[in-house]
């Protein structure tokens, strides 16, 4: 039997590029589709090394008198604080003003150029003695991160067959999630000290952005988005990689290929454009996923950069809080494979909405709890609920708009994360200050209620379903 199961002849009105989404989304599970998830997740795992090295690498960068522990005005550049908004900053416009390059230029030239990209102007922030070249190559590198974190979940949805997509996200998660406790190694292990005259704070830095390398020398084994190509009326090209992705997986798993289910298209523009995030159709979705990121990023962020001063507020001493927030840190890639077990069994949204409920109960008993134990299992609690939180939400936002607007819709609706999360910590410094623990961690709770209620209410239904089905 031929590895393709139907003709065209079979569905005379089909569109090629109909019948080139049906044979991606009926590759079985294999070597050749893992290899893809795998590469795509060496790049999340330096993007996320990226991310964590800021609170690691921050006492290095004071202690070496490049930025201040305190802020002088809003304004300050000399500010740890002013670091930590560059980065924010940064990703605010990767996803909200260049995340739409990936729609025109094609997911593999993107990923590769934003990650090297992002790499190479973390090594020059490495290597600067002022707080204004610091600051600004840390807001160039988050531009860079911004759209590498959209171009990947895009990417990854559009090559990945919908019976295994929630998987393929989680696994993607769990070796990303691994570059937490990995950064945190190379920081306690540098970080105190000057390896060969050189301030360790630089070393952590640059050797996430060595490892990026790695990744661009696997580019050949990564093809293009093949409905990218088939959006953009290649559709030869489309052809031939999903031609070779048909024989490998006929080769790895030793069978013959399901016949294709083709879901009829109406005509298709090449060339998507932002106003359609607001006709009648996708309206709903961007609204709903606007609101989801504005309050889910005041949660996780609210709780997460807040752990270690939400304990000393409490009566924990300064070591323990930091041992109670590693170990909570270290359940983070449990989230992802918790999630595997059943990312492809419940739907996404219902996945997003139990998610959230848990990290809102956990977080408010976190404010009342105070046996060691019990402290530890309530931020285990939130740290899981947001990883298995987030790998369904990257799913899911993926799979909620066409081929042609998928990036720069994913940015947009992202970038609101980014805004919240720089204004989280005015709230949460707002309510410590003064109305204490349990009304900061009141705020976190309640962001995640109406995250719940959002995605619970609006969120349409995507489980086993084409990209295409849900959208066209």
């Amino acid at each position: 039997m031929s590895v393709f199961s139907a003709s065209p002849l079979q569905q005379p009105a089909m569109s090629a590029q109909a019948m080139l989404a049906a044979r991606m989304d009926r590759l079985p599970s294999s070597k050749v589709i893992w290899q893809m998830v795998i590469l795509l997740s060496l790049g999340g795992f330096f993007e996320t090394y990226e991310l964590f090295s800021t609170s690691f690498v921050i006492p290095g960068i004071i202690h070496s008198g490049v930025l201040t522990a305190s802020t002088a005005g809003l304004f300050d550049i000399h500010g740890a604080a002013s670091y930590i908004a560059a980065t924010f900053i940064g990703m605010f416009i990767g996803t909200s003003c260049v995340s739409f390059v990936a729609d025109r230029l094609g997911r593999r030239r993107v990923f590769i150029y934003a990650l090297l990209s992002y790499s190479a102007c973390s090594l020059i922030m490495a290597c600067q003695t002022d707080a204004m070249g610091l600051c600004f190559w840390r807001l160039m590198a988050g531009i860079g991160l911004g759209v590498e974190l959209v171009t990947i979940d895009t990417y990854l949805g559009e090559l990945v067959p919908p019976g295994i997509r929630g998987r393929a996200f989680a696994y993607n998660h769990v070796i990303s999630y691994l570059a937490g406790p990995i950064c945190g190694v190379c920081a306690l292990l540098l970080v105190p000290h000057e390896p060969y005259g050189i301030e360790g704070w630089r070393w952590v830095i640059g050797l996430g952005t060595l490892g990026s390398l790695g990744v661009f020398l696997l580019r050949g084994r990564l093809p293009e988005s093949p409905r990218w190509l088939a959006s953009r009326g290649h559709i030869d090209r489309a052809e031939q990689i999903v031609a070779e992705l048909e024989r490998k997986s006929v080769q790895q798993t030793g069978r013959d290929l399901l016949s294709p289910t083709v879901t009829s298209l109406p005509p298709q523009e090449h060339k998507g454009h932002f106003s359609e995030l607001w006709n009648r159709k996708y309206a709903r979705r961007t609204v709903m996923l606007v609101i989801f990121h504005f309050f889910a990023s005041i949660g996780v962020y609210g709780f997460m950069n807040w752990v270690p001063t939400f304990l000393i507020e409490q009566g924990v001493s300064v070591a323990h809080s930091l041992a109670y927030t590693i170990a909570m840190g270290c359940s983070a890639p449990l989230g992802p494979l918790l999630n595997s077990t059943f990312a492809d069994k419940v739907e996404r949204k219902w996945q997003i909405a139990g998610a959230a409920l848990v990290m809102a109960i956990g977080g408010l008993a976190f404010a009342f709890v105070r046996e060691p134990s019990l402290v530890i299992l309530c931020g285990v609690l939130v740290t899981v609920g947001s990883t298995v939180m987030s790998v369904s939400y990257h799913a899911y936002q993926s799979e909620l708009y066409p081929t042609r607007i998928r990036s720069q819709a994913v940015g947009f609706v992202y970038s609101f994360s980014r805004i919240s999360g720089m204004l989280s910590g005015f709230m949460i410094a707002f309510l410590l200050g003064h109305y204490g623990v349990i009304s900061a961690l009141g705020l976190v709770a309640g962001s995640m209620v109406v995250v719940a209620l959002i995605i619970g209410t609006m969120g349409p239904r995507t489980r086993g379903r084409t990209l295409e089905a849900i959208n066209d």
